[in-house]
């Protein structure tokens, strides 16, 4: 007698480059296998570099709340509840101390730091605070231009460095000789210039760790699916890690299979095998 057929209990998607298209769309086929998710009982969540305040346009093209994993894993967001459950920062000393360290191999690298609030809705100028000569990676007007003293003087989830000279990935290898592991960890979710820089040993795999053991899912009943390098821990974590087609190399190399690209619905196509998305279109 065959027994039954496995499913994954937990699927868990990086949201850039990987659930969303390069319109930041979620395909109608990939919202119809989130429902055929929610209704076979496997859980939908999301890990993403974003902070809290720019999950609304992903939540609003999918009909689940969960809880999400943002900045790079150091922030836990319950968005059905819109509050920020867990929080994982640098302290004012070790920022003060990267940044004169950062500073002195290129005057020209700029700064930023994210913070955390209670939810997604606090104001985003006082979360969001940057260096005068900060060269943005995208058009913003909720952020705040203050000097150095004071831009490392809270705590903060992450602790970017900017330089559009460089790609991030050789931004990286110029920044990383200066972090030491034991103090702050370094990554990079983008590849237009920007280093990414959270508390010592926070990573997406860690808040998952987290989010996977309160709705009590063994490890080896996850799949993940990423693309960049702030994703290679949870790949190698989760019990099936899956790259998108347009992933980098070493996400490719570090990942259990490899998928179609984000524009051509990588996410859905993989996890079709198990949820039918057709079907759930056809009720809707």
């Amino acid at each position: 007698m065959q027994g039954p057929i496995w499913r994954p209990k937990l699927v868990v998607s990086d949201v850039d480059g990987t659930l969303l298209d390069h319109r930041e769309r979620v395909s109608p086929r990939m919202r119809a296998i989130i429902d055929d998710m929610a209704r076979q009982g496997t859980a939908f969540t999301l890990a993403t570099g974003r902070p809290a305040r720019w999950l609304l346009p992903v939540l609003e093209q999918i009909n689940v709340r969960p809880i999400v994993v943002c900045a790079n894993g150091a922030v836990i967001y319950d968005s059905a509840l819109d509050r920020v459950v867990h929080a994982e920062s640098l302290s004012p000393e070790v920022q003060r101390d990267l940044v004169e360290s950062l500073q002195a191999v290129d005057p020209e690298w700029g700064f930023a730091v994210e913070r955390v609030g209670r939810s997604a809705f606090d104001r985003e100028n006082e979360l969001f605070c940057v260096t005068p000569n900060y060269d943005h990676a995208w058009i913003s007007d909720e952020h705040t231009t203050v000097p150095r003293e004071q831009l490392v003087s809270m705590p903060a989830v992450k602790l970017l460095v900017r330089d559009h000279r460089r790609s991030s990935a050789a931004l990286y290898e110029a920044v990383a000789p200066y972090i030491d592991p034991a103090l702050a960890h370094a990554t990079f979710s983008w590849e237009g210039g920007l280093v990414e820089i959270s508390a010592p040993g926070v990573s997406k795999r860690t808040a998952l760790q987290r989010v996977a053991k309160s709705i009590e899912v063994r490890t080896e009943d996850i799949i993940v699916f990423g693309d960049m390098p702030n994703d290679l821990e949870m790949l190698r974590w989760a019990g099936t890690g899956v790259a998108m087609g347009n992933a980098r190399d070493e996400v490719k190399a570090a990942a259990d299979a490899v998928t179609a690209t984000n524009d051509d619905d990588g996410v859905a196509e993989y996890l079709t095998r198990w949820f039918n998305s057709a079907e759930t279109m056809r009720e809707n």
